[in-house]
């Protein structure tokens, strides 16, 4: 089953900031817009680094001098942070916008991570896809998510009959009724 992908639940356009947005630029993008992190681009569009609101609480937490412990050094470095390559995280977690939504809510909750920022093939910022966009796509009604089924897993997947198979909705729980003529149909349809 195809199911959908990370494109059709995806949050665009995506408020970013470059490598020389200041410090105080960036403490008013993230409250501005509600938001709890911003990703950096290069000059391509492609990120490069994420600053969320740990990273610009580091910059006044009264630091003066660096621990000797290696991680303790690295806050320390990016409380000195002015603008956003000082004070970046440089790992940028990414996901294709044609991976399927299952796999990305899998690894949003195994990394426990907030979002994943969504790329296309050349590795440009398109859109970011956040718990919250994954958990809105519980919210349709039982008749959009019966019309899903049907198109997606009886049509398209399965090639099944219509008429010798139900799909029936209820409060988001699918059952199918009726007889598929092979074993490995009915395991995809479970899917």
């Amino acid at each position: 089953m195809r199911g959908p992908q990370v494109s059709d639940l995806m949050t665009w356009p995506v408020v970013t900031a470059g490598p020389a947005t200041t410090f105080k630029e960036l403490v008013s993008l993230l409250a501005e817009h509600g938001i709890a992190a911003i990703p950096v681009l290069d000059e391509h569009r492609r990120p490069i680094g994420v600053v969320d609101e740990a990273d610009l609480l580091a910059r006044h937490r009264g630091d003066s001098k660096p621990e000797p412990v290696f991680w303790k050094r690295r806050v320390w470095t990016k409380a000195q942070g002015l603008t956003a390559r000082e004070l970046m995280t440089r790992r940028v977690p990414t996901v294709a916008k044609d991976e399927p939504v299952a796999g990305a809510a899998r690894r949003l909750v195994e990394a426990k991570l907030r979002r994943l920022y969504v790329v296309d093939g050349s590795g440009r910022l398109i859109g970011v896809l956040a718990r919250r966009d994954v958990l809105r796509s519980f919210l349709r009604p039982d008749e959009e998510i019966k019309e899903i089924v049907e198109r997606e897993v009886l049509q398209r997947s399965i090639w099944a009959d219509p008429s010798t198979v139900t799909v029936q909705v209820d409060d988001g729980v699918v059952t199918l009724g009726g007889v598929i003529d092979r074993r490995s149909e009915v395991e995809r349809a479970e899917c």
